[in-house]
């Protein structure tokens, strides 16, 4: 029997606001622990919170890019339940009558496109954090936990997906999408790194062609693209493992832990059950009521979102769609394309494979983003240039790059110190293909008795002799002329 997997994704983000959710503290990050706390975010008797507008207003913004319908009338609940980094005992959250609805995201996949989407967008109030110490960070085998409350009541928006998901791929393609969308709104700036923006995925898998939906699981809290990737793979893989053979009672509803270094996901606690949190609404915040007039005038303050900017690029720069949707799945990647090509004033489309080639590569080895590297536009553009007016040639351009990218030196300052500029002279270029066919004579003959890639052989020499230095196109030329010729020397 064939199984499918049915994937929803639960993404919490922390909102880009100077404040806390219901206090006037500082959300700044990194600062020394417990340093950014008062009686209302603490849960002291008698505070009394007071909403964050802004915090609001980037919600509404968030749910109007992904399409969703925006509730006039929404009001903030408990959510009652006990955690040592939650000081209230309860968490400030929304219920019945979130902010947003109804949403969706369109993915290119590679060879297809699908709609996932958005059930609802909510916001609510971060918790604080646990340091435990000992036991590997986790909490089971350490000696004793540590609580840092700084966290505790920053503005938590909540994105939950429809079960539309249905690969690994595809959840991660969805996560990225939305981070994109989100950086381009400003509204957070979205760093799983730092954990302001988490994964929660939930998974079940059935029997491939029924609608009926198996028993689910939460992998709770994955903080990079790849361990949301590689979880879900696994779970699924453990769960349908578990279903060919029979062992029903491995798949309950519950919480588990993925492990990134075993790369294994393990029980965390059993799922608890929306009657299990007792939801009221808040007693000391009242409910928001919005204008139609305010929804559509922060419609109107929208930036371009990537799927527009993607056909801009299309139309704008004549990208490949496979081009356009890379370079627009980042803003960082975008912003980075468009300054290169103001300053490059040359062909975008070089510029662009510069980027989806060389440029990614080293990304991805380095486990970097764009803007974390010492590469700027200024850098890129002045390399074209280079290789544009003939100074180096692409070869040598590629063995420029990685310094370029590793010490952040112009290509200009390499060339020099390296003595790296390209022979163009046709004088030298014809002594050196002089000298490769008196070397080569067995591929002379092989390319006048009609094999062609002999001609590529003999190239491949003339380049070696010139250590990359040598214009391609002089020495085809010249070369191409003395093989026509019969003339050798």
């Amino acid at each position: 029997m064939e199984y499918e997997s049915v994937i929803g994704l639960e993404i919490h983000v922390e909102l880009a606001t100077e404040s806390k959710m219901f206090c006037s503290c500082s959300t700044l990050f990194g600062e020394a622990p417990n340093t950014q706390t008062c009686p209302v975010c603490l849960g002291m008797p008698g505070s009394l919170p007071v909403a964050n507008a802004k915090a609001v207003e980037y919600v509404i913004k968030s749910g109007l890019a992904l399409g969703c319908d925006i509730n006039l009338y929404s009001l903030f609940h408990r959510k009652n339940y006990f955690y040592p980094d939650m000081p209230k005992n309860y968490q400030i959250s929304q219920y019945d009558q979130p902010l947003c609805i109804d949403g969706h995201i369109d993915l290119d996949m590679d060879d297809y496109q699908t709609r996932i989407g958005i059930t609802r967008i909510h916001l609510e109030e971060d918790t604080g954090k646990l340091i435990h110490v000992g036991g590997a960070g986790r909490i089971a085998g350490a000696e004793y936990s540590l609580v840092d409350f700084n966290r505790a009541g920053v503005p938590l928006m909540e994105i939950v997906s429809e079960p539309d998901i249905r690969t690994p791929e595809e959840a991660k393609a969805y996560a990225q999408k939305l981070r994109a969308i989100l950086l381009s709104l400003g509204v957070s700036d979205v760093s799983m790194e730092k954990g302001s923006m988490r994964v929660d995925a939930n998974v079940s898998v059935r029997p491939k062609g029924s609608t009926e939906l198996g028993i689910k699981t939460e992998l709770k809290n994955l903080n990079s693209f790849r361990s949301l990737q590689r979880g879900l793979t696994y779970e699924i893989e453990r769960q349908i493992k578990a279903l060919k053979e029979g062992r029903l009672e491995e798949i309950v509803q519950e919480t588990r832990h993925w492990d990134e270094s075993r790369g294994v996901t393990s029980t965390l606690r059993t799922k608890e059950y929306a009657h299990d949190y007792r939801y009221f609404p808040d007693p000391d915040l009242v409910p928001m009521e919005f204008t139609v007039e305010y929804i559509e005038h922060l419609r109107s303050q929208l930036p371009e979102l990537p799927d527009e900017r993607k056909q801009r690029f299309i139309v704008e720069y004549s990208l490949p769609v496979h081009d356009a949707s890379l370079l627009t799945s980042s803003k960082a990647m975008a912003d980075f394309f468009e300054e290169t090509v103001k300053l490059y004033k040359g062909d975008p489309k070089a510029v662009a494979n510069w980027m989806l080639g060389d440029m990614s590569y080293y990304l991805n080895t380095e486990g970097l983003e764009i803007d974390e590297t010492a590469v700027t536009p200024k850098h890129l553009a002045e390399l074209l240039k280079l290789i544009d007016k003939g100074v180096i040639s692409g070869k040598i351009a590629k063995e420029i790059f990685p310094e370029m990218f590793e010490t952040g030196k112009l290509p200009q300052v390499i060339v020099e110190e390296k003595g790296m500029t390209q022979i163009s002279d046709e004088g030298e270029i014809a002594k050196i293909v002089d000298l490769v066919l008196e070397e080569n004579a067995s591929a002379v003959e092989e390319y006048r008795s009609g094999k062609e890639r002999a001609f590529g052989f003999l190239v491949g020499q003339a380049m070696r002799l010139t250590r990359g230095r040598g214009n391609p196109q002089l020495i085809n030329k010249i070369l191409r002329e003395k093989l026509q010729s019969g003339i050798s020397k």
